[in-house]
């Protein structure tokens, strides 16, 4: 099975290659433009009500993978999925990515056994110093995961806040962290993930360019929304599925979403430094799939902001009306489809304030 992962990667590879992907992510009219959707979440912990914030029920779960396998949805790795959408066909319509982030012992008691009862893999992405630790799986735990299918990726060696360093030595810790997780790896696995989960979420350009020279070849953090061609690959979306987001309702109303279609007017660092109050604005691609008349905003969920749409030059402005408060606020854009009220496109992008505290 540790070959096949290494076919896949190589494949992976070659495909971003033959394609003409740019990997020059300072161009926003980057060429990769795959083609389709991938609804794409992330969970932590299953049935472990002592983390309610990082928690879904067993039973929340078990009508997630109910409700996929009654529509019919394609159930994939990120990895799988991310080579799909990069070739002529795409992905398939209803094509779904399950990620879990930590490696938690919950995941294997509760988590998995419903994966296996309904067929579907996953990607387990593992900060390599808590392994083997109380309440988190062992080495030998995730060598019989891959051999399940389950896709490894990598969330760091330590898990840190690395954007609470110094400014100076984030990119010298980010790194040093890397060269911790690759050894360890290699030890235990005979191999090196290249899909990455920022822990947090949080990430600023520096680590997103370290990455794509280290060879990794997709990375994700935690701005809500649907992944496809438009996507940044070095900061792919994810809906969370934990508390009262992971309830059916939402899960369904997520797993229907299609990406917005647009892309940063010009590569913006995530990271609050004296700006605690920033602007967003987005190159809508595609104006005729939408209704623009109804495109709506929201700050960290509330609807607490103006938004401005150029119909000449299809530019998106979101404002804050008040300061960002959080260490990390969203600002989300949705609207409905031009000739479909009921069918909704979505796109978020996450600030980060290292002067606030998690």
């Amino acid at each position: 099975m540790k070959l096949k992962a290494v076919i896949l990667f190589v494949c992976f590879f070659i495909i971003i290659i033959d394609t003409g992907i740019s990997q020059d992510h300072n161009s926003q009219e980057s060429d990769f433009i795959g083609k389709g959707n991938i609804n794409c979440f992330v969970y932590h912990r299953f049935g472990d009500d002592r983390y309610p914030s990082t928690n879904i029920s067993i039973n929340d779960f078990k009508s997630h993978l109910q409700y996929l396998k009654k529509n019919n949805f394609l159930v994939i790795t990120l990895g799988e999925a991310l080579a799909l959408l990069m070739t002529d066909k795409g992905v398939p319509d209803k094509t779904v990515v399950l990620t879990i982030d930590d490696g938690y012992s919950s995941f294997l008691k509760n988590g998995m056994p419903l994966l296996r009862q309904y067929g579907y893999k996953a990607t387990l992405f593992i900060n390599t110093e808590q392994i083997g630790l109380n309440d988190f799986i062992s080495w030998d735990e995730v060598r019989g995961l891959v051999l399940e299918g389950v896709e490894i990726g990598n969330h760091s060696h330590s898990h840190a806040y690395f954007i609470n360093y110094k400014q100076d030595l984030i990119i010298t810790e980010f790194k040093n962290d890397l060269e911790k997780s690759r050894k360890i790896f290699e030890e235990q696995l005979g191999e090196f993930p290249l899909l990455y989960s920022y822990p947090y979420g949080e990430y600023n350009l520096e680590m997103k360019e370290e990455l794509i020279k280290q060879g990794f070849m997709a990375a994700v953090a935690q701005n809500s929304g649907v992944i496809s061609g438009m996507s940044d690959l070095y900061a792919l979306p994810r809906f969370p599925m934990t508390g009262i987001f992971s309830k059916p309702e939402k899960f369904i109303e997520k797993v229907n979403m299609k990406a917005l279609p647009v892309k940063l007017v010009q590569e913006i660092n995530p990271v609050l430094i004296d700006n605690n109050q920033p602007v967003l604005k987005l190159k809508l691609l595609n104006p005729e799939v939408i209704n623009t008349e109804l495109i709506q905003c929201f700050i960290g969920g509330v609807k607490d902001c103006s938004i401005d749409y150029d119909e000449d030059l299809n530019i998106i402005t979101i404002r804050s009306n008040h300061q960002l408060e959080a260490r990390r606020t969203l600002y989300t854009v949705t609207a409905p489809a031009a000739n479909d009220n009921d069918s909704w496109y979505w796109f978020s992008y996450m600030w980060i304030n290292p002067a606030k505290e998690d």
